[in-house]
């Protein structure tokens, strides 16, 4: 059974040199109130594992992380909307693991799922070879990638009900996936509810892959911050 604690409780979880899963990409589906957390707790030389980096900014989602410097090593499929995190990169601050969006997410299934790699076509030809082992089978040629797996999984969701059972709402992005390749689960939610009150065809993440479930923003509050932002952003 998942545990409820507070984000404060679940981000001592997150310890320096941590490899930490957060989910969601550009604002949509993250757990932003532990992102919050993790910048105010400050752990260091973090592997963030992130599909994308957000940047509002700088002053929400991971680019927080980016500019306190809590990160030294970033696997992801993409980087080019946070121009802090692009300089950190350049500068050799952060050590980049880069693979096509499709082949990031089948990396991190291949974790949860105890496979030993991800072997794909896409790629060939381009830069990507450079960041892949390339081997031949029955006579064509393929990128090798290792799975992905954390220390710790931040992940996003609608409701939870007591035994850690999740539902998602709108866009689930990469947190369904991410709840299975990581050795600790904190799902943020925007509520929760009783059991029996996700109907079995709506449980997007089973219980049996979460531990602890924090209270998160609800939509309106999540709306709020985004436009709060917006505004600030533009009377630059």
């Amino acid at each position: 059974m998942a545990v409820q604690i507070t984000t404060h409780e679940a981000v001592k979880k997150i310890i320096d040199k941590s490899s930490v899963m957060i989910g969601g990409f550009l604002g949509a589906a993250v757990p932003l109130k532990m992102i919050d957390e993790m910048a105010a707790a400050g752990s260091r030389d973090l592997t963030i594992v992130s599909i994308g980096a957000g940047y509002r900014g700088g002053g929400v989602d991971i680019g927080k992380l980016v500019l306190n410097k809590q990160i030294v090593k970033y696997v992801t499929s993409h980087v080019g909307t946070d121009p802090n995190l692009i300089k950190q990169i350049v500068a050799g601050e952060v050590e980049l693991d880069l693979s096509p969006m499709g082949t990031f997410i089948e990396r991190i299934r291949a974790g949860g799922a105890g496979l030993g790699a991800v072997v794909t076509p896409v790629g060939m030809g381009t830069e990507v070879e450079e960041m892949a082992e390339k081997i031949i089978v029955d006579g064509k040629p393929y990128l090798l990638f290792k799975p992905i797996r954390a220390d710790v999984a931040v992940i996003k969701a609608y409701r939870a009900d007591p035994l850690g059972n999740l539902q998602y709402k709108g866009i689930s992005n990469t947190n369904p996936v991410m709840a299975t390749a990581a050795d600790i689960v904190i799902a943020e939610v925007d509520e929760m509810v009783e059991i029996g009150d996700i109907a079995c065809e709506s449980v997007g993440t089973p219980g049996i892959f979460v531990d602890y479930i924090v209270q998160g923003h609800n939509y309106q509050q999540r709306k709020n911050i985004y436009e709060e932002l917006w505004i600030a952003t533009n009377k630059l």
